[in-house]
């Protein structure tokens, strides 16, 4: 009987090793498949605002299948868009994950992975070495039969990683004598723009929910060069906000009309595909924005395909020894994003209880500024060198 889990192509050919840039360019193209397939399914029970870390989830999913094996493990690095290999998973994440690493004023940046196990819970050592060289995840024993004391346990480890934005991740009545494993992960996020909007230029203004209701929400303003990109193919424009630090930026996609968003997402992909940007001088308009989410996974992830580590199918044997017959019954979110003229804070934490069962360019004469108003729902994204960090919609609804 299975036992439950809650998961919060010549003659001669010379093969060479994947560089760090292509591993990360793996990387990227895997989250954002797997940022579009998660995202439509939330849309088919979540209408408001909305924000969520794929990556965050994709970094605890990719842990747990180093440890499944045969069909679960290839339904599951399928369904993540990672590629069959864990070699090349492992090598992936273990080049990336250090990029997660900053705590300077202008940036702050973690992702932190943590193993909580019950006493007579024996991992495998593979899995053990896998988990603290790859994924940089410590472990720890807890009793899961003190619900409340190893709810707050974890709850508190997840507060300190999220700088307190993200509370009661675990909560105490989905933990019981009969879990044996919890797996999180914790991502944070603070950086401030490249380009700080002046607080004195933020006034309330009009944004429309759809083409006849309208709320007046702070708005912030400034006048200086992105990049940018107008897909008059598919009526969107796309604007690049850089943040202090290599390679991160929010991406916001902006629809021609106010009610375009949801014909958009239903090809949500598209609105994450790399675009032609290119620097111009804009005006843009920004309404300043504050989303809390929390999502129970596991409906979402059966949506898409990922199925066999949630039934009697699972075979999760690699994690251990003494606990062979695991099944994943539980994979919770939750997530929160600030947008103010300084520049963003966001944090995600995702669990999986396992029980037994910008550039500017210097023009000597400035053109005119394109205007980029955003008064109207839009989808965003926050990446890290192409890998989509948080995702999300603004409506305010």
């Amino acid at each position: 009987m299975k036992c439950a889990v809650i998961l919060l192509f010549c003659t001669c050919a010379v093969w060479a090793e994947p560089t760090e840039e292509n591993n990360i360019q793996q990387l990227a193209v895997a989250t954002r498949h797997f940022t579009a397939d998660v995202y439509k399914e939330i849309l088919k029970t979540q209408q408001g605002d909305l924000v969520f870390s794929p990556f965050s989830v994709e970094t605890i999913l990719a842990l747990l299948s180093a440890g499944a094996n045969g069909p679960t493990h290839d339904e599951l690095v399928h369904s993540l868009s990672l590629p069959s290999s864990q070699q090349s998973i492992q090598k992936s994440f273990k080049e990336f994950l250090p990029k997660l690493t900053s705590n300077t004023n202008d940036l702050k940046l973690l992702s932190a992975n943590k193993i909580y196990a019950r006493e007579d819970v024996k991992f495998e050592d593979a899995i053990e070495q896998v988990a603290v060289d790859v994924y940089h995840s410590g472990v720890e024993n807890i009793d899961f039969s003190k619900n409340d004391e190893a709810a707050n346990t974890i709850n508190k480890w997840v507060e300190t990683q999220t700088y307190i934005k993200i509370t009661d991740l675990i909560k105490s009545d989905s933990l019981s004598n009969a879990t044996s494993l919890v797996l999180v992960n914790a991502l944070y996020f603070s950086a401030k723009w490249a380009n700080p909007f002046r607080d004195y230029l933020t006034k309330p203004q009009k944004f429309y929910k759809n083409k006849n209701d309208y709320v007046e929400v702070l708005t912030m303003s400034q006048i200086n060069y992105f990049n940018y990109y107008d897909n008059t193919e598919s009526g969107v424009q796309f604007l690049e906000l850089p943040y202090v630090g290599d390679g991160l930026s929010m991406v916001i996609a902006l629809p021609y009309e106010k009610e375009g968003l949801t014909a958009l997402e239903k090809n949500v992909e598209n609105l994450l595909e790399t675009q032609e940007l290119k620097p111009k001088r804009m005006h843009l308009k920004l309404p300043k924005f504050t989303i809390d989410s929390e999502f129970p996974l596991v409906d979402s992830l059966k949506g898409f395909g990922v199925k066999k580590i949630f039934d009697g199918e699972a075979d999760l044997s690699g994690l251990s020894s003494t606990n062979e017959k695991l099944i994943v019954s539980e994979v919770v979110q939750k997530s929160f994003i600030n947008v103010t003229e300084i520049g963003t804070e966001a944090a995600a934490a995702t669990g999986v209880q396992i029980p037994l069962m910008s550039f500017i360019q210097e023009l000597p004469a400035p053109p005119p500024p394109k205007p980029f108003y955003v008064e109207h729902p839009f989808f965003f994204s926050i990446k890290k060198d192409n890998v989509i960090l948080f995702a999300g919609r603004v409506n305010f609804q």
